[in-house]
């Protein structure tokens, strides 16, 4: 029965070890990126749809910075472990909108990480000003 013993420990670590590198990357939850700003996601539906709250830590606007509402799409297809996804996020505090899209990643210590870009899009007075108004 010793022998049994390690044959056993290892077949058991060979079987569960494939599932640990297969990780999936989960948007739900609390994200905070480098420069402070905070993002909740909650629950993704069936559809990949979701909602959530922004609070940015920076603004080109004086006013005062408010908690905005974001809603999103993540990509639901083959049910991938580092899924793509964008949502748009309306600034309660300003006349502005931003859009991100990205990728939700875990990395080789497990950790999940979103890898975005965005674009800006604040409000002008005229058409000519058009050129100013995206970032």
């Amino acid at each position: 029965m010793v022998q049994v013993t390690p044959f056993l420990l290892v077949l058991c670590l060979a079987l569960v070890a494939p599932g640990l590198s297969a990780r999936k990357c989960v948007l739900t939850g609390k994200w905070i990126n480098d420069l402070g700003s905070t993002m909740i996601i909650e629950a993704v539906d069936n559809s990949g749809n979701f909602n959530g709250v922004y609070h940015t830590a920076v603004t080109a606007t004086s006013n005062k910075i408010q908690e905005s509402p974001l809603q999103g799409s993540q990509h639901l297809t083959n049910q991938k472990s580092q899924p793509t996804f964008g949502f748009t996020v309306n600034w309660t505090f300003s006349d502005s909108v931003t859009v991100f899209t990205g990728q939700c990643f875990v990395d080789k210590n497990g950790k999940e990480v979103l890898k975005t870009m965005w674009l800006l899009r604040s409000d002008v007075d005229t058409i000519q000003d058009d050129w100013k108004a995206t970032r």
